[in-house]
């Protein structure tokens, strides 16, 4: 990353290169989120002319976990079906959509740094009011599901093919409102439908980064980090 950011760009997403590299259509457009502890999307386009764009639309699976883990002592909801019994506190939700991030124009990237247990202890601080735990879980996969959807929208309403990868894709309840809020004219899969498995999307793309750098080939995306030039990433350091 230290080289995109040599290159005055934010280091993060790196993802969105090896996404256009494996699963770019030229007749479709399509979009792939990669729904880990922090959600990023990538923006592929048909028209080969077009920019591919990418960017961290916020928190993942990062604060869905964290909360069960505080209040169901698991390390994540199970197929969301914990989250899927409560109801969505909509005066949470509006609040903590009003975070500055959710706002900010890419290229932009995050991380635990700043959306962490502290970030939601305080957002439940300013909340007022005594929300159920169950209602709190929900309210977390609807702040994940309408950020991803709601920067679709506004970055990419031409989509017409959205595929999932990462833990997230396992999130029964997470898919299904990904689903209902991108509408009948989005169709929403898994990856796997297109050759590799949600869990695997990640190590293949550090595997196909290091592949880049090996053979002396650029593996940044400009477009996507804001660096002033394509990069070859990384090192290679011999015995």
């Amino acid at each position: 990353r230290r080289r995109d950011m040599a290159a005055r760009g934010q280091g993060a997403p790196l993802a969105p290169a090896f996404h256009a590299a494996m699963f770019r259509s030229t007749t479709t457009n399509r979009a792939l989120v990669n729904i880990g502890g922090m959600a990023n999307l990538t923006l592929l386009p048909a028209n080969p002319s077009s920019p591919v764009y990418g960017f961290d639309t916020g928190p993942g699976n990062v604060l869905m976990d964290s909360w069960c883990q505080h209040h169901q002592h698991q390390s994540f909801d199970k197929n969301g079906q914990w989250a899927r019994a409560g109801k969505v506190n909509a005066a949470l939700l509006d609040q903590m959509l009003t975070s500055p991030y959710f706002k900010a124009s890419p290229p932009k990237s995050t991380g635990r740094e700043l959306f962490n247990q502290q970030w939601l202890d305080q957002q439940l601080k300013q909340a007022g009011t005594e929300i159920t735990s169950v209602d709190i879980a929900a309210t977390l996969t609807e702040l994940t599901a309408q950020t991803i959807c709601a920067d679709l929208e506004q970055h990419f309403s031409c989509c017409q093919e959205f595929y999932v990868c990462g833990g997230g894709a396992h999130n029964a309840f997470l898919m299904t409102r990904i689903d209902a809020l991108t509408g009948p004219s989005i169709k929403v899969y898994s990856t796997g439908v297109l050759g590799i498995a949600p869990d695997w999307i990640e190590a293949a793309a550090f595997a196909w980064l290091a592949k880049q750098t090996l053979n002396h080939q650029t593996a940044n995306l400009p477009s996507v980090t804001g660096a002033n030039s394509p990069c070859i990433l990384g090192g290679v350091y011999y015995a």
